[in-house]
């Protein structure tokens, strides 16, 4: 996920498009994904997301830097901020926005090895839309996950194209494309740790064992 995922490492693979509705110009002048009350948006693991224009030294000068990234950043940089931690406590605590966060097997949406989303995946999918039109949607995260079967870059490709055909299809059911922001990890955050064994060869038995990390992890960030 975003912030500092990669080091430490209803929800479906998706997210390629920022800025929440009036709040797109400001998204482009940020590296975190920001919401429409100007909160970072976070994922059910409490990270950060980060947009497309993060690197270390632009986090460094963004406002949510030391709240985002603090182990990454020079310890001079945050320590003003942890100064005036007090000030800002003392503030009225800003609304939290209504999170659902679901994981559903990638297996339910796309065929082994594929990207094209099954009947079945779509009606997971329709439960989703159901869901956000219920709420004021202000984001959808998406993540896709694969299993350690194969390459490196082709299961980072294949996790990209299936957060991509999530994203298209919840646009065909009228959700705004800029409100649908998608990664794909690859195989780089699998869930089923050692207990299917080191093997990589592709039998049944690893296949099934495997599909845990064959996943999609989304979050609809709104308020009801």
């Amino acid at each position: 996920m975003i912030n500092n995922i990669a080091k430490k490492s209803l929800v479906v693979a998706l997210l390629a498009g920022i800025g929440f509705g009036a709040a797109v110009a400001q998204a482009q002048e940020r590296v975190y994904v920001i919401d429409q009350r100007g909160v970072v948006a976070k994922s059910g693991f409490g990270l950060c997301w980060r947009t497309g224009y993060w690197t270390p030294a632009a986090a460094a000068k963004d406002p949510a830097g030391c709240e985002c990234d603090k182990d990454l950043l020079p310890k001079e940089t945050c320590a003003p901020q942890q100064a005036m931690k007090p000030a800002v406590a003392s503030a009225p605590a800003a609304a939290k926005p209504s999170n659902e966060k679901i994981t559903v097997a990638a297996d339910a949406l796309f065929d082994f090895n594929k990207a094209v989303l099954r009947p079945e995946g779509k009606a997971k999918l329709d439960e989703l839309v159901s869901k956000a039109k219920a709420i004021k949607l202000e984001v959808i995260l998406a993540v896709g996950h694969t299993d350690r079967i194969g390459g490196d870059a082709y299961n980072q490709k294949l996790s990209e194209k299936r957060a991509a055909a999530v994203k298209e299809y919840l646009v065909s059911k009228g959700v705004e494309a800029n409100r649908v922001y998608t990664e794909g990890k690859g195989k780089k955050q699998p869930v089923t740790g050692d207990k299917c064994g080191k093997s990589t060869k592709k039998t049944k038995t690893l296949i099934d064992c495997l599909q845990p990390d064959r996943r999609v992890d989304i979050e609809v960030i709104g308020t009801k």
